[in-house]
């Protein structure tokens, strides 16, 4: 942790590593500022790791990912996800606006399953979970989609297909399971996989919309992995504090492994940070969504130092703009290092990012250090 009077030239010399290797690893860019309360990922030339457990990693992008961002993390990645694919009432497949070929052929240029994920968006671009019913609920309509993402997938040259379908209510989860299931099937039969995304739940009976319409024992009984949502505690409407708290992902988890085999979970991690104008006022105020590498930036910038919550086990600071306090959490390697241990821990599958359309360095060194990543 970087401490007052800290520079990279000090650092180097403590922990005898160059300059250049500390600066790359972190993205340090000239003239090499520093924040007080900043971690470091501090790993020697040719040091690599990589010789842990087996990890599956997957990773949600858009479309309109810069080439070289891509470029950048698919030697991390086991999956891509390609966020994502809609559809009708009806069940017929609605494309992405740009073009996701060119990630598909990528991302099998290094050895990366291309995934294609299916949402429910409406038109005003929110989850809507009368398409869903729509759907679920209709035999015909279900099969249709089934079959449209059985064309597009051979097509295309995708390798599995993750179910995003978020809001579901509650009368539909046993419609939501069984189109699950034979989605499921389907792929299956044809060599391919399904995925299911699920909300972070801690009980079978918790109320709310978010999680009254997914099942976890039957879901992952269902599909052949699942990703836990565990992230989003903290998100741009939201109060402020930690995206995903180590102590709450962990209630997550530990109801998770009751239900569902931990060999198909993957904890879910998030690749961003929030920034909120204070004081929080609900339905008024709006958090920004900032990158690990930008926060740290807003934190030299305005000489705050980075303070880090021991429970939440995450990095924060505050700091004023134009006469408004603002309240920064983030993600840095001593937050994903406690994350990662819980991989560990309860022997999961592995992880999922949301999402990587900004490059964090350190996170991907940090990983492939302490897992070795399955690849194709």
């Amino acid at each position: 942790m970087v401490s007052q009077g800290d520079t990279v030239d000090s650092i180097a010399e403590e922990f005898n590593v160059t300059v250049e290797r500390l600066t790359s690893v972190n993205q340090i860019v000239y003239p090499y500022r520093l924040a007080v309360g900043q971690a470091l990922l501090i790993l020697n030339e040719g040091e690599t790791g990589g010789t842990g457990k087996e990890i599956n990693v997957n990773g949600y992008a858009y479309p309109f990912i810069r080439d070289w961002t891509l470029r950048q993390t698919l030697p991390y990645l086991t999956d891509l996800s390609v966020f994502s694919y809609g559809f009708t009432y009806d069940g017929n497949l609605i494309y992405p606006q740009l073009s996701d070929q060119w990630m598909i052929n990528l991302s099998k240029e290094y050895n990366t399953r291309p995934i294609l994920t299916l949402t429910p968006f409406g038109p005003d671009g929110n989850f809507n979970n009368r398409l869903i019913h729509s759907v679920v609920t209709n035999s015909s309509y279900a099969s249709n989609l089934i079959n449209n993402l059985l064309t597009v997938m051979r097509q295309k040259g995708y390798v599995g297909v993750d179910i995003d379908f978020e809001y579901i209510l509650g009368e539909d989860r046993d419609y939501f399971t069984e189109f699950v299931r034979n989605t499921t099937e389907t792929m299956n039969d044809n060599g391919y996989t399904v995925s299911v995304a699920l909300a972070p739940k801690t009980s079978a009976d918790q109320r709310g919309l978010l999680y009254e319409g997914k099942d976890y024992r039957a879901l992952g009984e269902a599909a052949n992995s699942v990703l836990l949502m565990t992230y989003e505690w903290g998100y741009t409407y939201g109060p402020n504090m930690a995206v995903a708290p180590v102590n709450q992902v962990r209630e997550v988890i530990e109801y998770g492994v009751t239900e569902i085999d931990r060999e198909k979970i993957n904890m879910g991690i998030p690749n961003y940070g929030y920034d909120w104008p204070l004081p929080y006022e609900r339905g008024t105020t709006r958090a920004a969504t900032i990158g690990n590498i930008e926060a740290v930036q807003i934190a030299i910038d305005n000489n705050a130092v980075i303070q880090y919550d021991q429970v939440a086990q995450s990095p924060f600071f505050r700091y004023f703009r134009g006469g408004t306090e603002h309240e920064v959490w983030f993600e840095d390697v001593r937050s994903l290092d406690a994350k990662f241990n819980l991989i560990d821990e309860f022997q999961l599958m592995g992880v999922g990012y949301w999402q990587i359309m900004q490059w964090f360095r350190p996170n991907w060194e940090l990983l492939s250090y302490r897992f070795k990543i399955i690849k194709s």
